[in-house]
């Protein structure tokens, strides 16, 4: 990549000042210095967190990402910040169940991926956290299937979709409560499992602390716990292993 810019420079093609923006390692905002190299180390460009940034922090963000072709992903972004983004970028898509900003170009991504990573949420109010999990793998490129409101409490329905998620190369799932179905549906597939324990629950709860406990505590083997409510995180490590699952079918 630099020998071809610094040909483009010797050619007279590219301009010394461009050619500096790109062989940059990041690019310094004064608020936020943009990784723009994180792509070429981990496979995929910054994720925004958007929580605690003001919305004129995230929109300067989000553009410079943009400018360099990469797909753009807010997370934690409150409706408010989101529609102020949404007036100069109406392409951007907003998901306020998980409260995610998301854009991916299209034109890029074409290829041919086998499998898919497994939603498993275990009821309606863990939904914000399940669909933080969700839109995160597709923008970074896995296929996914939503398996909802699938608990223990009715696990009749958990049962009736099984076949479906064990087909899965990777599952996250996602549970409040007691946080007890990551466990079950541990000793029923072969594949990992992501564990997403979330802060749905009653005092004894802990705001999430008592699914944490129980995911971490589990007797299924092949789960690996998250911390409470980071959809995000859990989708991050179940991409990572979908690829890997994909790259040893592709060999």
């Amino acid at each position: 990549m630099v020998e071809e810019i610094l040909k483009q420079v010797k050619q007279g093609s590219l301009s010394i000042e461009d050619a500096k923006k790109q062989i940059a390692t990041y690019e310094n905002l004064g608020f936020a210095k943009i990784d723009h190299h994180r792509k070429n180390r981990q496979g995929f460009p910054e994720i925004v967190f958007g929580e605690g940034k003001t919305k004129e922090q995230i929109l300067s963000i989000i553009n410079v990402i943009k400018e360099r072709g990469d797909n753009v992903l807010v997370t934690r972004i409150s409706k408010e910040k989101a529609d102020f983004i949404l007036q100069s970028n109406s392409e951007f898509v907003y998901n306020e169940t998980a409260q995610v900003l998301y854009w991916k170009d299209a034109t890029r991504d074409n290829k041919q991926r086998n499998g898919y990573v497994a939603i498993v949420c275990a009821g309606t109010s863990d939904l914000r956290v399940a669909e933080e999990a969700a839109i995160t793998a597709e923008v970074l490129g896995s296929n996914i299937r939503r398996f909802y409101d699938v608990g223990v409490a009715g696990i009749h329905r958990l049962f009736d979709n099984i076949e479906e998620i064990r087909n899965a190369n990777v599952s996250v799932v996602v549970a409040g409560m007691e946080g007890a179905l990551p466990s079950v549906v541990g000793g029923l597939v072969s594949h990992p499992i992501i564990a997403v324990p979330t802060s749905i629950g009653y005092g004894a709860n802990f705001q999430g602390l008592s699914a944490l406990l129980t995911m971490l505590n589990s007797c299924a083997s092949g789960i690996s716990v998250v911390n409470i409510d980071n959809g995000f995180g859990g989708a991050y490590n179940a991409v990572l292993i979908d690829q890997l699952a994909q790259k040893g079918e592709l060999d």
